[in-house]
């Protein structure tokens, strides 16, 4: 198969990427990793007018761990996320997504944006309470925070992430991950505007996370599929414990089960109880691969087999 004919534009540098995806607005789609839309193309599930190449932006190939977190350029590749090791849920949901070859060329950024409800990386910032960034020409140099951004500004701002560094009077918008995932394969992210990058918050002290998935085959989108972070207080007590599920509704699912623990320590949780009411948040559909039922059935178990894998983390 064959995409539909598009005209192709190569930019430079940042400036003229978002000059461009300006000009060309909702008949235009970002290239990065490829690793979706080249097939979305090929199928004609996709069909731009305009594709705009950002490889070429080599200052969007940026990972950056500070106190606050993890911050993940537009150009970032799984497997250097992976091998970077800054994040321990990212780490763990990195080794999940498809095979190495897609792993090589695929981003951090690029699969948050094309948020595939079945996709693990979405999930891994939904649970963190992360974000993204969004940039745009033309605009007032001004963060949806009311920062001012007088010419290049490189600052590590939490949020998005202030690590790549962007023409003056660049719009940005940090949009937090509750907001960004919108539907089935839709973002917040607005025609004209380009994804620079992602911040994955940090971890506190006493917390433990895990990632556990059920998937036809190895590299498969997954039937469903569970994040969980879980902190401890200083008697080793759940404190906290959030769990975010894929593959079981149209964005993913997040659930705060803290009050289900009820601040017990993890042998005495009801952990049956806990599954139950995370199956309860979740209203997952069928189709050739898996029924409604058994998809249901997989986010109770992977919930319990994940919240039990990070508090063992935690308390360790």
């Amino acid at each position: 198969m064959k995409p539909p004919p598009f005209e192709y534009h190569g930019p430079r540098d940042l400036g003229e990427a978002l000059e461009t995806l300006a000009a060309v607005g909702a008949h235009g789609k970002v290239l990065a990793g490829g690793q979706s839309l080249i097939p979305m193309l090929n199928m004609r599930l996709a069909a731009p007018a305009h594709l705009v190449d950002i490889n070429r932006l080599a200052a969007l190939a940026v990972v950056r761990e500070t106190p606050a977190g993890v911050t993940v350029g537009a150009l970032a590749r799984h497997s250097e996320v992976a091998r970077g090791g800054a994040h321990p849920l990212l780490g763990q949901a990195l080794r999940l997504v498809a095979h190495p070859v897609i792993r090589n060329r695929g981003t951090v950024v690029g699969s948050l944006v094309h948020a595939d409800p079945a996709a693990e990386l979405p999930a891994v910032l939904a649970v963190l309470d992360g974000s993204v960034r969004l940039a745009s020409a033309g605009g007032d140099g001004v963060r949806n925070d009311g920062v001012p951004r007088d010419g290049v500004r490189n600052d590590g701002v939490p949020g998005g992430g202030g690590v790549v560094a962007l023409p003056a009077g660049t719009a940005v918008r940090d949009v937090p991950a509750r907001e960004f995932f919108t539907g089935p394969m839709e973002s917040a992210a607005r025609p004209g505007e380009l994804a620079v990058s992602a911040h994955f918050p940090a971890l506190g002290a006493r917390t433990g996370t895990a990632f556990r998935e059920v998937a036809r085959r190895h590299g498969d989108y997954a039937l469903a599929g569970v994040c969980a972070v879980v902190r401890l207080d200083e008697d080793l007590h759940i404190d906290a414990a959030r769990v975010a599920c894929i593959g079981v509704g149209p964005v993913p699912v997040v659930v705060d089960v803290s009050g289900v623990c009820e601040r017990r320590p993890a042998v005495s949780v009801d952990w049956p109880a806990v599954a139950a009411a995370v199956r309860e948040r979740t209203d997952p559909e069928g189709d050739v691969h898996a029924s409604p039922a058994y998809r249901l059935h997989l986010v109770g178990v992977l919930a319990e087999q994940a919240l039990r894998e990070a508090a063992r983390e935690a308390a360790a």
